[in-house]
């Protein structure tokens, strides 16, 4: 017996190391089996019930792009693209320099800068230098358009069709190199909207408009149309806000924001709600590229209804009413409360000659209602006044000097009250307020107040209010608050002397202007701008 244990000793010493791990193994294993049994009853004590929680379901993922697949093979058929060709002139160089402070707004030539591919203002003359040397350039660009009339006409934007000397619009079942021309029924500068019409011996699909009142913000919508020329793009997003005002002197343009992308090209197609019908008419971007940036803006089907309905009227205009005056587009509390009692809209301008200057109605007079209807914001007076026919008489109500005072006031045709502003030329013969001549220039009075506030002597010369794009007067380098002293050695004091001037003035003759820069009238200096009448 202790033979047999003194060698199983000798055996287990020989082998100690390996015996040694196994023990160690073996207890290690031990311990984590009775850890995790430990571990697996305390879990089980800390279990609560669940036989009411509801289980989770995935939707099918073909449902929503099912959705969009329908109303993009409803819609693409009437959705066009529109292809137009215009002239442009070249000015020699632009203005600027040490002595030029030009007003840099973001807007300037907001629609021409993110669409079609115009590319902005071109340059003006250099100051001090000499006018004309401007040559011309043939210039194509492409936008979209939504057909909703099976008798061939078209909405789109103004900017995609505005001066062409040719529009050509590409179906989408047309042949490759199929164009229909097409010509321009009526447009609105004011809500930059345009109505076009082609002819076909068959009816063309139509596009149903539906009501962008209903819209919320945050509801699915989709873009549709040719971005950089690419035909039958559909993009998808949402309505990320309504009733946008991005360019605070544009009363009439309050957009649809959406983040589905829309880039150059996209400008007049059609946005869409998802039962398929146009809530809006894709017409900017916001954007410091060029391209899409996620903030795109639609003007609302409702707005586009009104203005197609008077585009493809008679007169193919469309007519709103205004009294002339002018007040902050940004509301400020503070005014109405210096100027009046707390609220209604504050007058900031009055329009020379003007329905409201007629009446007496004055700047700082504060505006509380019309026809007995109080009135919050400038908006709602917009909206009314703007409803009314030209010719209608209306009773305003103000606040003057903290009295409450009645006025009655007749309504104004906007369009020609505003012609010079709006861009357009009023051809009736009638001179209702400051009017373009044919040097493409629109100039006022200088008042007493204007002199001082420029320090400039008053009575002497006339201010320059707009510069038609393209004109004979952008061309020389004239600018919006250059004074004009004398045009060919004739001094224009006023506006009926700059007319008088400028009515005489003959195609091929030589025109010299003294002027005073901006920048440079604060020096006293003058310049002269001159060129060659076309």
């Amino acid at each position: 017996m202790n033979q047999r244990a003194s060698a199983l000793w000798a055996k287990l010493k020989a082998n100690r190391p390996a015996y040694m791990l196994s023990i160690l193994l073996t207890l290690t294993l031990g311990i984590l089996i009775g850890t995790v049994i430990s571990y697996g009853v305390k879990g089980q004590d800390k279990k609560t019930a669940s036989s009411d929680a509801a289980p989770l379901l995935v939707p099918s993922p073909q449902m929503l792009s099912s959705q969009f697949s329908q109303i993009s093979k409803q819609l693409e058929p009437s959705v066009v693209n529109i292809n137009t060709e215009s002239t442009i002139k070249t000015p020699k160089r632009r203005r600027g320099g040490p002595n030029s402070d030009d007003d840099v707004n973001p807007f300037d030539d907001f629609f021409d800068r993110f669409f079609g591919g115009q590319g902005g203002q071109g340059g003006q003359g250099g100051q001090g230098g000499q006018g004309g040397g401007a040559g011309s350039i043939r210039e194509r660009s492409l936008g979209s358009g939504v057909i909703v009339d099976a008798k061939g006409y078209i909405v789109t934007n103004r900017h995609v069709v505005d001066k062409a000397d040719r529009i050509r619009v590409k179906l989408q079942d047309d042949p490759p190199g199929v164009l229909h021309e097409a010509k321009v029924v009526g447009s609105d500068p004011e809500t930059d909207l345009a109505v076009i019409k082609i002819e076909g011996d068959k009816a063309l699909p139509t596009a149903k408009l539906g009501n962008s009142d209903s819209m919320q913000v945050g509801d699915w919508v989709l873009a549709v149309g040719s971005p950089f020329g690419l035909q039958e793009t559909v993009t998808a997003g949402i309505v990320s806000a309504m009733g946008r005002n991005i360019v605070p002197t544009r009363q009439f343009q309050s957009f649809i924001q959406t983040d589905a992308a829309i880039n150059p090209g996209n400008s007049g197609g059609p946005l869409v709600n998802m039962a398929g019908e146009v809530i809006g008419i894709n017409t900017a971007i916001l954007t410091d590229t060029n391209a899409y940036a996620g903030v795109g803006f639609a003007m609302p089907s409702n707005t586009v209804v009104q203005v197609y309905n008077q585009l493809i009227g008679p007169d193919h205009r469309v007519a709103r009413g205004s009294v002339g005056i002018m007040f902050n587009a940004q509301e400020n509390p503070a005014i109405a409360r210096v100027y009046g009692t707390g609220s209604g809209v504050t007058i900031s301008d009055v329009t020379a000659g003007s329905p409201a200057e007629q009446a007496g109605l004055k700047v700082g007079d504060t505006i509380v209602g019309v026809d007995g209807k109080p009135v919050k914001n400038g908006d709602e007076l917009v909206s009314d006044i703007a409803s009314r026919k030209p010719g209608a008489k209306i009773v305003v109500g103000f606040i003057r000097n903290g009295k409450k005072q009645e006025v009655t006031v007749t309504v104004a045709d906007r369009a020609k009250l505003f012609a010079a502003r709006l861009g357009d030329d009023d051809d009736t013969g009638v001179e209702t307020g400051p009017k373009e001549s044919k040097l493409g220039v629109t100039v006022r009075s200088l008042t007493q107040e204007m002199a001082d506030r420029l320090d400039v002597p008053a009575n002497k010369g006339v201010i320059v209010q707009e510069v038609k794009s393209g004109s004979f007067g952008e061309d020389v380098g004239l600018s919006r608050g250059d004074i004009i002293l004398e045009i060919n050695k004739q001094t224009v004091d006023n506006e009926d002397q700059f007319n008088r001037v400028s009515v005489g003035l003959k195609s091929g003759q030589d025109v010299v202007f003294l002027v005073r820069q901006r920048g440079a009238g604060r020096q006293g200096g003058t310049i002269f701008l001159a060129g060659t009448l076309p």
